[in-house]
Order: structure tokens, then C-alpha cells, then sequence
């Protein structure tokens, strides 16, 4: 099997990396700290507890900035601190349900929040790439039965999947703009999972919760279809793009979708029914009858691009991403060390 990326690429590299402490940014901090990269993070504290960056002991593989990507000023010290030669931005507000409880700082984060950095790169000299994670939500959604491709429009029906579209417009805008900019990309992945989620109205954390609480989880949209993966599938689709950017791929600057492979476009009640059969006893669900804020039904991402132009592909099937999950979370209810355990489930992804 092909290599998932270069270690080489990325020993002794400096690396600045927004949103560290996040779930995202924290196993891609280790990723690249194993891989002998130097990451500097930049990021608010983590929101809740347990947190990854905690639990996997991230802080002690990267140099960490403890601060807001609203504040520009802030920020682009820290950039210039750092002296970068690769960008990854993933601070955000990630949460659909919470966008609709606060709109003006889901749209200062996602929005201005990417201007800031793109800001801060442009004042600072020898950036060779940078990857601007989005979402796979930042399409007008339709409702189609087919997948949504890179030039397909934007759109977003809720605050949070609106400001990851206008992120994907103001990195255009920039990359347009200035022609002396270090090349810029975005990255839409489908929906994530992985060990050391435990974010709020996220299926599987919610699940894990339920589950190791001997409660039933009310589940609101079963029939919604969404792209589940694993987070190392986007991580290393990440990973690729930028080493591919500095390297000068030209064509590499734009945007790419990365995906899971099509039999991992699933309900949400397949994903529920895995996962209590897999985590056994009475593990269970239903579903919950009440109104809620509209969420997309049916978004499927076509990764023929990535594919086809950067040669990434998906490795783990839906079943061992979601035993992988379920693996992390069993380890770390036994007390063991995270930051090790982590670092194996890495290794065991990159050896296919």
C-alpha cells in the first residue's frame, strides 16, 4: 500500500497549528511531533473535560500559545514567533447547534478568525504552504443523491456551515489577491470520529456517553446520511496536500474534498446499531421525537480529485474506524497511557 505520507518531509520542520488543542488538532499534533515536525500550537484552552490535549499529554510535544485567532495582534506575533514553513488552521467553532445559539461568534471565529492567520502569514516571510481545514458542510445543500464536488457551489442554511463558506471565500480572496502569498488550500473532510471526542450533540461521544452510563441515547435525526471516516483519513489527506503545496504543485492551491469511500455514507441509526452492537450489553437508543433546529438530511463528499491528483485514499473501512473508536475510548476507561496509545493507533493506520 502506498505511503500515507512522508516522515521525511516532515523532520525538523516548523510547524504552526491553530487549534492544537481541539480533537483535530490534537491528533495531528502528535502526528507531526512523531514524525519529528516542530509544532507550535495556537489555541484557547480546551472547553471541556476530559479533553484530548489533556488526557494524550499534547501540550508536552508542542510549543503552546494559549490565545484567541480573533486577536489579530496576538496572533501574528505568534506567527512570527514561530517563523513557519507550514500553516494548518483548524481553530474554529465547530458545532452546528451551538452556530445557532451564537451566531456573531461562530462568524467572528470561522470568519474572521481565518482572516487573522491568512493575515499573519502574509506578513510573515518563508511560509511554503498553508491548509485551511473547512467542512464538507460548507455546500449549498440540496438534498441530492449524489456527492458534491470542489466546484459545486457554497452555501450553508446555519450560522456554522455559512461561516465555513465565507472561510472558503476569504481564503480565495487572499490567494487571489496577493500573488506573493505562500499557496493556499482548503480542506473539506466528512464527519469525523475518533478517540478523545467528547464534544456535545456529536453522535458518536454522545453514544459513548450513553452507553458507559447505562442509559438509552435519544437520537434526533436517525435517517440523516452523512461521510463518516475516521479522523486520520482527513488528517493524512491533510498531511499530503501540504507536503504536495510545498513542493510546488501548483494546482495544489485550490480547494479538495477528502472523504470516505462510498459504502461509509451511512445513517445515523447504522452508525448507532455498530456501535451498541460492537460496545455489547445493553447498549442501546431511540429516537427522539422533539423539534429541532434544521441540520442538512442527506451530504455525501466525491474525493475523485484527491484521488486522482494527490493519490489519497481512504484506508480503514467504516466498521474499524468505529472499532478503532471504540478501542481509544475502552483504553482510556482502563487508565492507560493515552498519549501512547494515540501514537499506536497512528502507526497502525500508517502501515495500512
Amino acid at each position: 500500500m502506498e505511503t500515507v505520507v512522508s516522515p521525511a518531509f516532515w523532520g525538523g520542520r516548523k510547524v504552526f497549528l491553530t487549534g492544537h488543542t481541539g480533537f483535530k488538532g490534537g491528533w495531528l499534533s502528535l502526528w507531526l511531533a512523531a514524525m519529528g515536525a516542530e509544532v507550535h500550537g495556537y489555541s484557547l484552552a480546551p472547553e471541556q473535560s476530559p479533553a484530548l490535549f489533556d488526557i494524550a499529554k499534547v501540550g508536552g510535544r508542542t510549543v503552546t500559545a494559549l490565545a484567541d485567532i480573533r486577536d489579530a495582534a496576538a496572533l501574528a506575533d505568534a506567527v512570527r514567533s514561530c517563523r513557519p514553513s507550514i500553516v494548518f488552521h483548524l481553530a474554529a467553532q465547530p458545532l452546528v447547534r451551538h452556530s445557532y445559539a451564537d451566531p456573531l461568534g461562530t462568524f467572528s471565529t470561522n470568519v474572521m478568525g481565518t482572516a487573522n492567520l491568512l493575515e499573519a502569514v502574509r506578513g510573515c516571510p518563508g511560509v511554503e504552504a498553508v491548509v485551511a481545514i473547512t467542512t464538507d458542510k460548507c455546500y449549498e445543500n440540496h438534498e441530492w443523491p449524489w456527492a458534491y464536488r470542489e466546484s459545486d457551489a457554497l452555501g450553508g442554511h446555519d450560522p456554522y456551515s455559512s461561516s465555513k463558506a465565507c472561510a472558503e471565500l476569504v481564503c480565495s480572496a487572499y490567494r487571489r489577491s496577493y500573488p506573493g502569498i505562500a499557496p493556499i488550500s482548503t480542506a473539506r473532510a466528512g464527519n469525523v470520529i475518533g478517540g478523545g471526542d467528547w464534544s456535545a450533540n456529536r453522535l458518536v461521544p454522545d453514544l459513548l456517553r450513553a452507553f458507559a452510563e447505562g442509559r438509552s441515547l435519544a437520537i434526533r435525526s436517525p435517517d440523516a446520511v452523512r461521510p463518516w471516516q475516521h479522523v486520520l483519513e482527513s488528517l493524512a489527506g491533510y498531511l499530503r496536500l501540504a507536503e504536495r503545496l510545498a513542493q510546488g504543485q501548483g494546482d495544489a492551491a485550490s480547494a479538495w474534498n477528502f472523504g470516505p469511500a462510498d459504502d461509509s455514507n451511512r445513517p445515523v441509526s447504522w452508525i448507532a446499531d455498530t456501535l451498541a452492537r460492537q460496545w455489547g450489553g445493553d447498549a442501546r437508543w431511540h429516537r427522539d421525537g422533539g423539534d429541532h433546529p434544521h441540520e442538512a438530511q442527506t451530504l455525501r463528499l466525491d474525493s475523485a480529485k484527491s484521488r486522482q491528483q494527490l493519490g489519497w485514499v481512504p484506508r480503514w473501512s467504516l466498521e474499524r474506524a468505529l472499532s478503532a473508536t471504540l478501542d481509544w475510548h475502552r483504553a482510556w476507561l482502563r487508565g492507560e497511557d493515552m498519549q501512547a496509545f494515540t501514537l499506536e493507533q497512528i502507526s497502525a493506520y500508517t502501515r495500512g
